[in-house]
């Protein structure tokens, strides 16, 4: 790792979910694996300092990806039971916290943003809960107290599914993020009690018409946990112009994922992609918002990522390539934690 190389908070991780599957293999977050992108020790020798560790309830079928004329599409899979995800993110925040519990001090799950920077001083590898798709909060938001006791501080509103909130977009390529409908009013609710408690409201996977809800009713920056640039890769999941302009004037935070099909012009899965590609919409966005508003969401043991970058290991290379674009020090440590940093400052409770 080059000795320069910032630490990094990331936007998105569905390591948790990952562990949990993999618990009758050989998998452990708190040891060294060839399996999965992220664990403990390669986040150490990587300079990966934490971030978001999402908390995913699955569809209990499997989806079915479908090849169109010029790319693909993932029909809509159902909504999921308000149960039933509530009993799945319980089982993964458990999880976190044992894993809590096993590391000696070396992992410790956040509740504020004081919390998050003293780790970084410290070297603690950080974890701040978060919910990937609001399905486990009852509709007229009467557990929200109750999962923010609980520790969690991020919520996306939807994942590329419809629920009681509002509307995901279906994974599909090329295609517009608008659409469907925007927001529900308990979604609505949701946002403004999200910006009462101190929960940052994350708008990945979120359909146009929802961002700009979000973006009328939210008083806290804009959030994008893990996306890209619409212009680059006409996915459904990435930002249009508008959107990212959008970001910027609250003052948010853009995290550009390593999902190599949300970062590829021809929308493909294939991870046969070149550290070019993915600082392409680093560098897009910086130049459109400045660099105060972009950051990474790795997305990392939740997608395919570039081959090239392999694991958390490889993520010092990236910082090489976007020095090679003529980014500085300066420039990479807020892209690497200080603008996830500014915007967690701004939007968790104290």
């Amino acid at each position: 790792m080059s000795r320069s190389a910032p630490l990094v908070f990331d936007g998105h991780n569905d390591t948790l979910l990952d562990l949990l599957n993999a618990r009758s293999g050989n998998r452990s977050f708190l040891e060294a694996s060839a399996r999965g992108h992220l664990d403990l020790p390669r986040a150490l020798a990587a300079g990966f300092g934490g971030g978001f560790f999402a908390m995913f309830t699955p569809n209990e079928d499997e989806l079915d990806l479908r090849e169109t004329d010029d790319g693909y599409e993932v029909p809509h899979p159902p909504t999921v039971r308000t149960d039933y995800a509530a009993e799945v993110s319980e089982e993964l925040l458990a999880l976190l916290s044992s894993l809590e519990a096993d590391a000696d001090g070396a992992i410790r799950v956040v509740r504020t943003a004081a919390e998050l920077r003293d780790c970084f001083r410290e070297g603690t590898l950080v974890a701040l809960p978060h919910l990937e798709g609001a399905e486990a909060v009852r509709p007229d938001l009467s557990n929200l107290t109750e999962l923010y006791d609980a520790g969690i501080r991020s919520i996306g509103l939807v994942w590329s599914r419809e629920n009681a909130f509002g509307y995901g977009v279906p994974f599909r390529y090329p295609s517009s993020p608008d659409v469907g409908p925007g927001l529900t009013d308990a979604g609505r609710a949701l946002v403004g009690a999200c910006n009462d408690l101190g929960i940052v409201v994350d708008c990945a996977h979120l359909n146009e018409r929802g961002f700009w809800d979000v973006a009328e009713i939210s008083t806290d920056p804009l959030v994008v946990t893990h996306t890209a640039a619409h212009a680059l890769c006409p996915s459904s999941r990435n930002l249009t112009d508008e959107q990212l302009d959008a970001v910027a004037e609250s003052g948010g935070v853009v995290g550009i994922t390593f999902g190599v099909s949300d970062l590829r012009p021809d929308g493909e899965f294939d991870d046969d992609v070149p550290l070019s590609t993915l600082v392409d919409h680093v560098e897009y966005v910086a130049d459109r918002l400045g660099v105060d508003h972009v950051a990474f969401g790795s997305d990392f043991d939740g997608t395919t990522i570039p081959d090239t970058l392999g694991d958390v290991r490889g993520v010092p290379d990236l910082f090489e390539e976007l020095r090679t674009r003529g980014f500085d020090d300066d420039e990479l440590a807020r892209i690497a934690h200080g603008n996830w940093f500014r915007v967690l400052d701004e939007t968790l409770a104290v």
